[in-house]
């Protein structure tokens, strides 16, 4: 396929916020895409690979600032001074490629795998003289491209082609074009289990829908964690599993999926991210804790005082993230222990359609409980008071909460998926609505006074997954420490947009536009009609949506969950609704 033809329904989907205009736009391209279609998907994703495989394109803005110098032959002074002008490299790629004088005509051309070739071949150059032979790659693509094709190369390069296509959206073109409607919900599902959009794309095109539908957990590929809904009385929970259910401690770290194969072990987040190197002493203990040839093992990784056994908050486990240097110091400094509460793979067998009652019997019986690897502390029960009292020991013990899970026949593993299978009952004592919401930072408004020269206040949104959208849903400015304050504009440098993003619905308009990317918890006073915010727009109220009054930041990044893992506006619905019945208080 030509690469130009990819480009024109870039400029498409560029021009429409339309979700349903979007997957028709990628469903006459995916019809035409033939054996390039693998490539394509990962292309349209800004990527080369599923995100569990790691390959990075590895190029700063430095390098692509010096790249487009060389071809252009202006002083690289001149090519940064546009770029801080547009704000965007992809636009300056296009002015410089519309600019190429006639000696440099396109002698190569472009087509999706020469593009896809080109980027898999400079994200792997590495050792001495990789910068020059990145560079080189990149000026060869930008050389032998149009001015549109200029544009689109450089934003998948620098990581930034924002064209508002969620992974959803893929997935409903892709059911559209090579599948049946009612297959759509197993093919989400197969993808929860296996999340490599390509490699489903290439299976369904091939006419392999049965063997898509048959994808269930294995070991080394990440899949998506199972969700719970929430509810605010033990009452209500009980009526939602049918008068009984297992109640465990929720915890408050970082939840961790842990997969061993034939002695390796990988660590991977909520989000699919890998994390082994930042826990390797996760890694030596499960080594030394499980004897099974494979498994993959669900739970929450909690930091705690070796002495007293006291938990720490999530705050502390969070900064072993992304740390590259002095992890053995920092696993001293913060030990971890792993509170394990579900099993989805035990050596060969897929065990996600197995009963909760079934899967629980089999993790206990996988190893003995000691400073490293735990059960989750659990009450199966149908008595009220003594749930209301497993609840405020899981309080006491520096928990956040309860989750219930249903032990019917039904209880099966629902990866990446919300339902009544799971439900969470939390406190939170600064909270009248009893929980923290996880909102999605859209804009920011400049700073007055004391905080002149940073953010006065963000612009949060909840997550619509009916419309794959972000909707705004209040203000946030208070909260944060000084050093956080002024650090929030180097926090979301990169992601800063001169116009709304295409995937966010929201009538405020602030100073500056973020691209849904960070998630922040914040907890608040109540949540009431809001005539300005766009969360929930005309579902409550014709002409109004839903709004947090007096929102207040907890101090928690959530760098565990992606914009998508957000508090749904269905949650907010479902909240306000609680709290209208006077359900939702203290």
């Amino acid at each position: 396929m030509d690469f130009i033809r990819v480009v024109d329904s870039f400029t498409e989907m560029s021009n429409t916020r339309r979700r349903l205009e979007l997957t028709e736009i990628l469903v006459s391209l995916f019809g035409e895409a033939g054996a390039d279609l693998k490539k394509l998907v990962y292309l349209i994703q800004g990527k080369l690979a599923p995100d569990y495989e790691g390959i990075e394109l590895g190029m700063a803005d430095k390098l692509l600032i010096k790249g487009l110098s060389l071809i252009s032959g202006r002083p690289e002074k001149d090519v940064e001074e546009l770029f801080i002008r547009e704000g965007d490299l992809g636009l300056v790629a296009l002015q410089i490629a519309g600019g190429k004088s006639q000696n440099t005509l396109i002698s190569q051309k472009l087509t999706v795998q020469y593009v896809y070739d080109s980027l898999i071949r400079l994200a792997k150059t590495k050792g001495e003289g990789s910068i020059r032979n990145k560079i080189g790659l990149f000026q060869d693509l930008v050389i032998n491209s149009s001015p549109g094709e200029a544009m689109y190369i450089t934003r998948i390069v620098s990581g930034k082609l924002r064209l508002g296509v969620s992974d959803a959206t893929i997935l409903d073109a892709l059911v559209k074009a090579f599948a049946d409607k009612d297959q759509a919900a197993g093919i989400e599902e197969a993808y929860n289990f296996h999340p490599d959009i390509g490699l489903i794309a290439e299976m369904l095109r091939n006419g392999e829908v049965s063997r898509v539908l048959e994808i269930g957990p294995a070991p080394m590929i990440p899949a998506k964690v199972m969700l719970a809904e929430r509810l605010h009385e033990v009452r209500q929970i009980l009526e939602k599993m049918g008068g009984t259910a297992s109640f465990e401690y929720k915890y408050d770290g970082l939840r961790t999926q842990i997969h061993v194969k034939d002695g390796e072990v990988r660590i991977f987040s909520r989000g699919s991210e890998e994390t082994t190197r930042n826990f390797p002493d996760i890694v030596k203990h499960t080594v030394e804790t499980f004897s099974c040839t494979s498994c993959i093992l669900d739970g929450e990784a909690v930091p705690y005082d070796s002495e007293t056994g006291e938990l720490y908050p999530f705050q502390t486990v969070s900064r072993r993230r992304g740390r590259k240097y002095d992890l053995d110091a920092k696993s001293k400094e913060i030990p971890i222990v792993v509170f394990l509460f579900d099993i989805i793979y035990l050596d060969g067998k897929e065990l996600h359609r197995e009963p909760y009652e079934a899967r629980r019997k089999i993790l206990e019986s996988l190893f003995v409980p000691d400073d490293h690897f735990k059960l989750a502390s659990r009450l199966v029960s149908s008595d009220e008071d003594d749930i209301e009292k497993f609840f405020e020991q899981s309080i006491s013990s520096g928990c956040e909460g309860i989750v219930a899970k249903n032990v019917s026949a039904d209880s099966v593993y629902r990866a990446g998926a919300r339902g009544w299978l799971w439900i969470k009952l939390k406190r939170d004592y600064q909270s009248k609505f009893e929980d923290s919401l996880d909102l999605v930072v859209i804009g920011s408004f400049g700073g007055h006074g004391r905080r002149k020269g940073t953010y006065g206040a963000l612009l949060m949104a909840s997550y619509n997954k009916e419309s794959d959208t972000f909707e705004s849903i209040c203000k946030l400015g208070t909260g944060f420490t000084d050093e956080v304050l002024f650090n929030l504009p180097r926090k979301f440098e990169g992601i800063t947009s001169k116009d709304k993003p295409a995937r966010v619905e929201s009538t405020m308009i602030p100073d500056t536009w973020f691209e849904p990317v960070h998630v922040l918890e914040i907890i608040g006073a109540e949540i009431t009609i809001s005539p300005v915010h766009s969360c929930a727009y005309g579902i409550i109220e014709e002409g109004a949506g839903l709004a947090i009054r007096f929102p207040r930041f907890t101090g928690k990044w959530r760098e565990d969950k992606t914009p998508e893992d957000a508090t749904t506006t269905s949650e907010i619905i479902q909240m306000y609704k609680l709290q209208k019945k006077g359900n939702v208080g203290s």
